[in-house]
């Protein structure tokens, strides 16, 4: 009976792993290109007006003082305003005028198993702060990981596991460390 049951667990994740390389086949062969300078200094545009807008509330100071907690951070930024500005329109004559560009390409399969890994670490650590027990976030972690990287033997499945509890109830029962 068990091993009718593990031969439809290892079709089922041949089938799964499978079509995994079939949209990986696929993103491999698409990329994006973008402008990186006009996009960034697009984003740091952005980021600095939103630190103006919230530094008021973030940064008190006393209306008594020459130079106070904002004076500095406020300077920064509004260089940090210009340079981007700058670059901004510089980036925008190069492509009236036709010049080339500074471009990146983005390969989105690369970029699928980024956020793939950090989606892992996300959930790991939402699973750990939602049980307060960290040694969830652990097991889920490297499970992940091993699943990610398609690991096919068993025993390091197992290996991983009980290294992960073993180090916790050591930390956890022995040294009395509450992670």
């Amino acid at each position: 009976m068990f091993k009718k049951e593990w031969k439809q667990v290892k079709n089922l994740i041949e089938r799964i792993e499978a079509r995994l390389d079939d949209w990986g086949a696929k993103l491999e062969k698409k990329n994006i290109e973008y402008p990186v300078d006009l996009i960034c200094g697009i984003l740091f545009l952005v980021i600095g007006i939103v630190l103006l807008l919230i530094m008021p509330q973030q940064v008190q100071i006393s209306e008594k003082d020459v130079v106070n907690g904002r004076a500095f951070p406020t300077m920064l930024i509004w260089l940090m305003l210009a340079m981007s500005a700058l670059l901004v329109g510089r980036e925008a004559y190069n492509m009236v005028m036709h010049r080339p560009t500074k471009t990146k390409t983005l390969n989105l399969l690369v970029e699928t198993k980024a956020l793939v890994i950090v989606l892992i670490l996300v959930v790991t650590y939402l699973l750990a702060e939602v049980t307060d027990l960290f040694v969830v976030g652990a097991v889920f972690c490297a499970l992940a990981f091993l699943v990610f990287f398609r690991c096919k033997k068993p025993l390091y499945y197992a290996i991983t596991v009980s290294m992960a509890v073993l180090i916790w109830v050591v930390f956890h029962f022995v040294l009395n460390v509450s992670f």
